[in-house]
């Protein structure tokens, strides 16, 4: 037509294709097709190191098609297909699909049969107490590729079968398998004539506990399109009753699976013992080889030279939709990128060389790896890895570790610590010394927090003595609310003195202390702290020396205050119920005015009641406390960088200057 008369030999082959694939495009898109030319029109399209207009327009129609070249074989069938090209029929002429007395060659790629064989093993054996039997059994199976590749599976049976059933239970197992990939045609081995004749239907099943292998068995052969069924001797099922017989011998019911490892090992012949001594100087004299990394071009170079494919068939197929984006010219391998410019692919050595330029190099910005892989894809240049490599080379950059800002992201994820019941877990913590003190001498206040019910005790101190810690616990903890189980604290010389240990010991407490480096291991205390010293701040008044008397108001303000961790107040659960105010006695609330009216005896049935209905207060109170250290382990976690260290690796230390002068800390200096 028109202007299509005069395009050349070549790009007419490829319209042709065009206008099967535009004809065709529903049945091409489900199946494989194979084009039977004189020339390879595929490869002439993308081969060319620059397409654009019609050419271009065409490569991309093909790249959703499977389409492989196969040359000419049948001079029948080319001659047809020349004299349709040479003689068009108009668009508007009738479909005639006869062909009288015609026979046209069709390429027909028909699938290969697999091979399996399958085989059972069964037996009870005596377990370690003579009264309790164990059953161990397996089946063994092997599939044999087309290709002749191996592919062999033991699976151990987690109940007693009988012999007969482990056959069934194997073919049953290797059927699932040859569906679950896909094949079509398939052989099928077994040494049981009794197995394979009943599923063929030449025997009849006596056994009512055969009855459902069979039927089971029938039914997964009718979803493989082309099965048959063979009996061979045991000797030729040796290697799938090996199998199974290992999968007995090991079947371990605490273990899911179980990996075994066969090596070969080479006999020392005295030929050996004779070259040994040549040996080690061989070894000697390869220790200073360098070892030379694979070029990961040579694939697509051998493709393209010789016209060489890897041995595997899947390899086959991948390397020849790969090359689709590569083009060789003048002895160079190039690669299309999506926006349709071509790199230049370079060699392992080149891969270094170019790294090295573009990070620090004399235009080097020392960028991250991202930026350099852009810029590298910028300048032209590609290999496979480029993202992975450019990355890698970036972090382990000195200059880049040495001058990169510090990581502020917390390194591990938040462990919420966990208390069972009230005055389980205490933490405790010194504040001070305070400025100015009291004005009988106070610096310090000692303070303890219940991880359950959030309760807090404090006292002021004038010193911070392993004694006066002693004497809080025994008095404020001890004395009123019983041993607790665990405490925890900071490394305060108070808290790690030998008296706070024999006193911890002596009371089989779990002391435990909180790393240097990571307070917010002891975070409960800290809170504590924060929040009494806010109280005191605004409930001292003018004069700040009398502070050391308003810590028991601010404790009764904290104790009877809502906490949203345990949706409830310290003194509710400790005591079940509200503490009663000044504010309620002074204004009576419709509390109040109940309870007034309400006899001795119906008060001391009130007060039962809601003793009796503490324990429901606290398990409702672990509740929402768990739900809240859940939502504040996923708050804090969002923000976590896991960085973990294993023996041997290297890392970067910084170390500050005991001693910070005026030359210390430039402005070029690294961080």
């Amino acid at each position: 037509m028109g202007a299509e008369n005069s395009y050349s030999p070549i790009e007419k082959h490829c319209l042709a294709l065009i206008f099967a694939v535009k004809k065709l495009r529903h049945y091409m898109l489900e199946h494989k097709i194979y084009l039977v030319s004189k020339v390879d029109p595929l490869k002439f399209l993308m081969t060319r190191p620059v397409l654009t207009g019609r050419l271009a327009k065409w490569t991309v129609i093909l790249l959703e098609f499977d389409i492989t070249y196969t040359p000419q074989k049948a001079v029948k069938g080319q001659a047809l297909a020349d004299f349709l090209a040479a003689h068009p029929v108009p668009d508007g002429s009738p479909l005639v699909c006869d062909l009288p007395d015609e026979e046209v060659l069709l390429v027909e790629d028909e699938q290969p049969y697999w091979g399996m064989y399958f085989d059972g093993a069964s037996s009870i054996q005596p377990a370690y107490s003579p009264n309790i039997p164990q059953v161990r059994a397996g089946v063994g199976l092997i599939f044999v590729t087309p290709e002749k590749g191996i592919l062999r599976y033991s699976l151990a049976l987690s109940e007693p079968r009988t012999n007969n059933e482990d056959e069934y239970e194997a073919l049953i197992a290797g059927l699932e398998i040859a569906i679950f990939m896909n094949i079509q045609r398939l052989h099928i081995y077994g040494d049981s004539q009794l197995i394979i004749n009943q599923v063929t239907g030449e025997y009849k099943v006596h056994k009512p506990e055969l009855t459902k292998y069979q039927k089971r068995a029938q039914e997964l052969i009718k979803e493989i399109p082309n099965v048959t069924l063979e009996r061979v001797s045991r000797a030729a099922n040796g290697k799938a009753d090996a199998l199974a017989r290992l999968a007995k011998e090991l079947a371990d019911p605490n273990l899911d699976e179980v990996h075994v490892t066969i090596k070969n090992r080479k006999i020392l012949s005295p030929t050996n013992l004779d070259l040994e001594e040549e040996s080690k100087e061989i070894q000697k004299a390869n220790a200073l080889k360098i070892e030379v990394e694979d070029d990961w071009r040579e694939p697509f170079l051998n493709y393209f030279k010789h016209n060489e494919l890897p041995e595997e068939k899947p390899k086959q197929v991948q390397l020849k939709k790969r090359a689709m984006r590569y083009a060789f010219v003048n002895d160079t391998l190039y690669r299309r990128s999506y926006d349709q410019l071509w790199l230049r692919c370079i060699s392992p050595e080149e891969i270094k060389q170019v790294m090295h330029e573009v990070h620090s190099g004399v235009c080097g910005a020392h960028q991250s790896g991202p930026k350099m892989r852009l810029k590298i894809k910028h300048l032209g240049y590609y290999w496979p890895t480029m993202v992975q490599d450019c990355m890698e080379y970036a972090r382990k950059c000195h200059q880049c570790q040495v001058h990169s800002d510090f990581i502020h992201q917390h390194p591990n994820p938040l462990h919420p610590t966990i208390a069972s019941w009230p005055f389980d877990i205490w933490g405790t913590d010194v504040i001070g010394p305070i400025n100015p003190p009291s004005s009988r001498g106070h610096k310090f206040i000692l303070a303890a927090t219940d991880y359950f019910s959030r309760w807090a005790e404090a006292i002021p101190l004038r010193e911070a003595k392993a004694d006066n810690v002693m004497r809080f616990f025994r008095e404020n903890i001890l004395n009123r609310f019983g041993v607790p189980r665990r405490i925890i604290s900071d490394n305060g010389s108070a808290f790690k003195s030998f008296k706070v240990s024999r006193f911890a010991s002596h009371h089989k407490i779990d002391w435990r202390y909180s790393s240097i480096y990571n307070p917010r291991a002891n975070g409960l205390a800290e809170a504590f702290n924060k929040t009494l010293v806010k109280l005191l701040r605004k409930i001292i008044g003018k004069n700040k020396r009398e502070w050391h008397d308003k810590i028991s108001d601010a404790l009764w303000a904290y104790r009877t205050t809502f906490k949203t961790p345990t949706q409830a107040t310290p003194y509710s659960l400790v005591f079940g119920m509200e503490a009663i105010l000044p504010l309620e006695v002074e204004l009576p609330s419709l509390r109040m005015a109940v309870q007034h009216e309400m006899t001795n005896e119906e008060n001391i049935f009130l007060r039962l009641d809601e003793l009796d209905s503490l324990d429901e207060v606290r398990l409702a109170a672990q509740q929402n406390l768990e739900l809240y250290q859940s939502q504040m382990s996923r708050a804090y976690n969002k923000l976590a960088r896991v960085r973990t260290f294993q023996a041997g690796d290297l890392v970067l230390v910084h170390r500050r200057p005991i001693i910070i002068n005026k030359h210390a800390g430039g402005k070029f200096d690294p961080n």
